[in-house]
């Protein structure tokens, strides 16, 4: 007596045949990216804070004199940062090459997303959530923050500069 699940749903030999190589490769891709994520210690964000979009403003983190980067007693950076439409705020930020760099971006009012071509940060600004991101930028140059989410009729002018420079004292 065989074991085959797909007896009775698939009569014709061949079908079944195919049917069992889509199921294995399916389970040798899932494989393969479960080994990656665990491999390169990907996980899914587990620090979910929520705030109240329609107070933004008045929150002591996300007030409008409170913006931008802040450095760290460890020496690395925090950019906070607000997503309206149709801009980022503050739109011009500057941090040193080779700095462990927190971005903490909330949206004022629809969902956003935000992505610096040429490197590896890019996320989803979710209203009523901050996100957070930690990365390190590498090079030098001038940089676009991107909205990746179409968010209006602006979306298309939704963006904002990033500038990487050289450490203070030639460090980079």
């Amino acid at each position: 007596m065989s074991i085959d699940p797909l007896r009775h749903v698939c009569e014709d030999p061949l079908e079944r045949k195919w049917t069992w190589i889509s199921l294995i490769l399916a389970s040798v891709m899932g494989g393969v990216l479960g080994f990656y994520a665990l491999a390169s210690n990907l996980h899914p964000p587990s620090n979910v804070e929520t705030i109240d979009s329609s107070r933004l403003h008045l929150s002591e983190e996300f007030a409008e004199d409170k913006l931008g980067v802040k450095t760290n007693p460890d020496g690395s950076l925090t950019i906070t940062m607000v997503a309206a439409r149709y801009g980022f705020y503050p739109p011009r930020i500057e941090v040193p090459v080779d700095t462990p760099v927190t971005l903490r971006m909330a949206s004022a009012d629809v969902l956003h997303g935000v992505h610096v071509p040429g490197t590896n940060m890019t996320t989803m600004i979710v209203p009523g959530y901050i996100s957070e991101v930690t990365t390190t930028f590498t090079r030098t140059g001038e940089f676009s923050l991107l909205c990746n989410e179409y968010c209006g009729l602006g979306h298309d002018q939704m963006w904002s500069r990033l500038s990487v420079v050289e450490k203070p004292g030639g460090g980079g």
